[in-house]
């Protein structure tokens, strides 16, 4: 016996409606992006926004799982990783970009920019833009800068008013020859050391102190284990958005319009956070507890510091640093 053919439709109807919602959603390839401060950090802002961007942007077809904290390891070890093709993205400073891509270390130099307004333009314009490229020609695709921010001194000593007071100080640096060739200038005992051994180390008095950015110090909690912070802006700190070329040339043209887009929003954020917390963080560290020099005598590092130019000319190109201090 035939069924009805308005029963028949019906049953049609139902088998596909079942296959429909039985059917698996479209693929959603998911992206570890990691990073060295906390999750509430201006790193993790610019993730954050980088990974909301990029899920808009292709439908949710590409999505973020962050890990903070170092949970992929320290700087040196997620650039390595990006590399390699082991990790898909990274938040990350210049600080240890220099192992793997040497001319990127020129942005590293002590005193080198004047202000954010100087650093900020420089990256943007040609010369940081051709850096992108050399960064590329390494291995590594740096969809965009972001920002560290200018770094400044923290110690359980003494409070640092000028160059002689740092002398003598235990200080944990990054593994970074630019930056400490400057340090010792300043009489500094450069300690290499990865980031998420740095509380710790602080906390034992393994080094007497660090310098960072006033977001790092911030969100890292450095003022339960420092007393004294100078605000010396020794370094400006750039940051960078790197994907795994692994992933990259995976992605079809316009994905890559969305990422490179996406970047750029997120960075434009970390920035704004940077602001943001330069401009409260200073009295939320003194409220924390810490002894805080606000105008150290700038001028007695950069005299300190004046010799090591000569080394860094060697190195990276007189033409090449004085187009970078002729940015206006």
């Amino acid at each position: 016996m035939h069924q009805p053919i308005r029963t028949r439709i019906s049953t049609l109807a139902f088998l596909a409606l079942t296959a429909a919602a039985l059917a698996p959603a479209a693929a959603q390839t998911v992206l570890k992006i990691g990073y060295t401060p906390a999750r509430d950090s201006h790193y993790g802002v610019g993730a954050t926004v980088f990974c909301d961007e990029i899920s808009k942007g292709t439908a949710n077809r590409y999505s973020c799982q962050q890990f903070p904290n170092s949970a992929l390891g320290g700087e040196r070890e997620q650039i390595e990783a990006v590399q390699l093709g082991t990790q898909d993205l990274s938040n990350v400073s210049t600080g240890a970009l220099g192992n793997f891509v040497p001319d990127t270390k020129i942005v590293d130099i002590p005193f080198l920019f004047r202000d954010y307004d100087h650093a900020r333009k420089t990256l943007d314009g040609p010369i940081g833009q051709d850096l992108l490229k050399k960064i590329q020609a390494r291995g590594l695709v740096a969809l965009a800068w972001s920002e560290n921010g200018f770094r400044h001194m923290t110690n359980n000593k003494r409070a640092i008013h000028s160059a002689a007071d740092a002398s003598g100080l235990k200080m944990r640096t990054m593994e970074n020859k630019v930056h400490m060739a400057g340090y010792k200038t300043f009489g500094i005992l450069p300690t290499p050391m990865a980031f998420p051994e740095l509380f710790t180390a602080l906390q034992q008095g393994t080094v007497d102190g660090q310098e960072n950015p006033i977001p790092v110090i911030l969100a890292s909690k450095f003022a339960q284990v420092q007393k004294h912070l100078s605000l010396t802006g020794h370094v400006y700190s750039p940051a960078l958005i790197l994907i795994s070329p692994k992933v990259w040339s995976g992605l079809s043209d316009a994905d890559k319009k969305v990422f490179t887009q996406a970047a750029a929003t997120a960075a434009a954020a970390q920035r704004k956070r940077v602001n943001d917390d330069e401009a409260s963080g200073i009295a939320q560290l003194k409220k924390d507890g810490m002894q805080v020099i606000e105008k150290p005598d700038g001028e007695s590092f950069r005299k300190a510091v004046a010799p090591a130019f000569a080394d860094f000319a060697k190195e990276f190109g007189a033409d090449k640093i004085a187009a970078i201090q002729a940015v206006k």
